[in-house]
């Protein structure tokens, strides 16, 4: 093979999450040379998890010895060497393989030590790895053109069912209303690539109503958590899925019961994520990535059937008609008829989630006195309706406590009626981007990293940078374990309102 379609061997022995994040680099690789030969050095336990990347031809399992790799290195006559592990076994192979170009890129060992043990900081380790990835390239004139991982580049091959017609197509959701609501978009993928199955959906009796009214699912197998169905669920759930039929399973919840359930259900594909703490359950593992978003993460599982590369255009959620009537008595009674109005979620599941009571008494206070607009707080369960209810009360004017008053479906219906929708992160502020409100979030212990953020176009989210506690948990915590809350007490009314100004005037509402 000559120079202008040159033999590539890429040696990446980490972990698996390094080797996702080297994605970018083959896809860069094909972009300058179409018809290069690209092969992947990497570990015996992630070989078959690569095996699908669009742009890698083939993938080299490494083996013990370091001569027996060099012995296969030499055999395959590759013409380039591209070493991203860049370690003592890597260097060696490199320099016996003999192979004429070479380029290895640094990941700077001694400025990370030093970082670690003395805290001594240097700029070389502002860049992210990724970054130092693709700066390699240069030596080879290879132009960046693609600078993230994306939702295709790991794909397993087609699932094989032996010639069997896929009839059900399962999929596992039991986790909170904001995960349901991001697990939208893989039900409505899934329909379309699968015209022909039928789509059951399992998920927990209080997010049914995200799911029951959409026209994809068939089916709904109702898994409850509460109490002694939190075990005896397990095998009642596990039957119900295996009485089902379901040809596959498709599980982006990540928890070991999801994994037992899926497992005792003798469903033959189970596809779930690597990062699953039950991911020995299933018979095909999907690599879980933190830098997109969860809707595109979840619709990642499909690359356990299909290779294709999508993405979740928006989230997909309908109500029951009972809903809009439910809604529009709602708002005769509270006099909102022929208002502006702006919604407004104070609470959470998860209480350092929560920007500080008295922020939103003076925020709702400007709204409706400043900008001369109705807030409408929301909220489910008795907790959120006392808060809601305080709030109103403090606040100088005349919002409306709906909290407590609206089913999971009325409030999908009453979105529609908001102009902008201010929010902690939480299951609420995925509804609202779900019917295309624009979203103003408050950011705390969790961040945008963790791929939960408003998801779509015209939103924003505030948040503290630079606190090095953040993220403090996946979910956030009952309370801060520094004690400060420096998360949420640093975002002041001030940024609120000038942000919520700022998206009423760019849609035109003020």
């Amino acid at each position: 093979m000559n120079e202008k379609q040159p033999k590539i061997l890429v040696v990446r022995l980490s972990s698996l999450g390094d080797i996702v994040l080297s994605s970018p680099v083959y896809k860069n690789l094909k972009a300058k040379w179409p018809d290069s030969h690209i092969t992947l050095l990497v570990k015996p336990q992630f070989a078959q998890v690569l095996a699908g990347h669009p742009d890698i031809d083939e993938i080299m399992v490494a083996k013990k010895g370091l001569w027996a790799n060099i012995r296969q290195v030499r055999a395959g006559h590759f013409t380039h060497y591209l070493d991203l592990h860049s370690n003592l076994k890597s260097i060696l192979i490199g320099f016996f393989s003999r192979i004429p170009n070479k380029l290895r890129y640094s990941k700077n060992p001694v400025a990370r030590r030093l970082y670690v043990k003395f805290k001594k900081n240097s700029p070389v380790l502002e860049k992210h790895t990724l970054e130092r990835y693709l700066e390699t390239l240069k030596a080879w004139d290879v132009p960046v053109l693609y600078k993230n991982p994306q939702l295709g580049d790991w794909a397993y091959k087609h699932a094989n069912l032996d010639g069997k017609k896929i009839g059900k197509i399962g999929i596992f959701q039991t986790s909170f209303i904001g995960d349901s609501v991001l697990t939208t978009p893989l039900i409505q993928k899934t329909a379309k690539l699968f015209p022909d199955a039928k789509i059951v959906v399992i998920t927990r009796p209080q997010t049914e109503d995200i799911f029951r009214p959409m026209k994809e699912v068939d089916q709904i197998i109702l898994n409850d958590k509460k109490g002694w169905n939190k075990i005896v669920g397990v095998w009642k759930t596990a039957q119900a899925i295996k009485e089902a039929g379901i040809d596959i399973l498709l599980v982006p919840h990540r928890s070991f019961r999801s994994a037992l359930i899926a497992w005792l259900s003798r469903v033959p594909i189970r596809i779930g994520f690597t990062s699953s703490e039950g991911w020995f359950l299933y018979t095909k593992t999907i690599p879980f990535n933190w830098m997109i978003h969860d809707a595109e993460r979840n619709l990642s599982l499909l690359h356990g059937i299909v290779k294709e590369n999508f993405k979740a255009e928006k989230l997909n959620m309908r109500y029951a008609p009972s809903a809009e009537e439910n809604v529009a008595r709602l708002m005769k009674d509270f006099n909102l008829e022929g208002k502006t109005l702006v919604g407004i979620h104070p609470g959470s599941a998860w209480p350092t989630k929560c920007w500080p009571f008295e922020n939103f008494v003076e925020l709702i206070s400007r709204i409706e006195t400043e900008l001369h607009l109705q807030t409408v707080i929301v909220g489910g369960g008795k907790k959120d309706a006392d808060l809601g209810e305080k709030l109103c009360q403090l606040s100088q004017g005349h919002c409306a406590n709906l909290c407590g008053k609206t089913s999971l479906a009325d409030l999908m219906a009453l979105m529609g009626h908001f102009k902008l929708f201010i929010t902690n992160d939480s299951g609420p502020m995925h509804i609202a981007t779900a019917f295309g409100v624009p979203t103003l979030a408050i950011f705390g212990p969790t961040t945008r990293e963790l791929g939960f953020f408003p998801y779509g176009h015209g939103h924003r989210v505030l948040e503290v940078k630079g606190l090095d506690c953040r993220p403090c948990a996946l979910h956030g915590g009952k309370k801060c374990p520094h004690g400060h809350f420096k998360c949420m007490r640093l975002i002041t009314v001030d940024d609120v309102f000038k942000n919520v100004k700022e998206m009423l005037q760019e849609h035109k509402v003020i």
